[in-house]
């Protein structure tokens, strides 16, 4: 059973810089996907933040482009994101995910105040 256990969240001012990790267990097998969601307050949907296959390559939403870097370790399968020039329409739940299987992380939250 893979489990996913992020880490790194908190509160920061506008214009901060935040670095989260998101730590795997159990075996994980060939080619995958892992990625960053995102569900601000009040909204049910999460969104897309940045994925990053195991063969390095990356994709972001445009909100964060420029901003936000996906990097993984593949040895120890971890994915970090690091988050700079935070702004308040950042915050949110920030959730670690994992394709295939489509596991999710528990979530760990980020809040930016302006």
């Amino acid at each position: 059973q893979v489990q996913l256990v992020e880490s790194g969240g908190g509160l920061v001012q506008a214009g901060g810089s935040l670095r989260l990790s998101c730590a795997t267990s159990g075996k994980i097998f060939g080619a995958n996907i892992m990625g960053w969601y995102r569900q601000a307050p009040g909204k049910q949907q999460r969104d897309l933040v940045a994925t990053i296959t195991s063969g390095g390559s990356t994709n972001y939403a445009d909100s964060v482009k420029g901003r936000f870097t996906i990097s993984r370790d593949n040895a120890k399968n971890t994915v970090f994101l690091q988050m700079n020039s935070l702004k308040p329409e950042d915050t949110a739940v920030y959730y670690c995910t994992l394709t295939p299987g489509n596991y999710w992380g528990q979530g760990t939250q980020v809040t930016v105040s302006s």
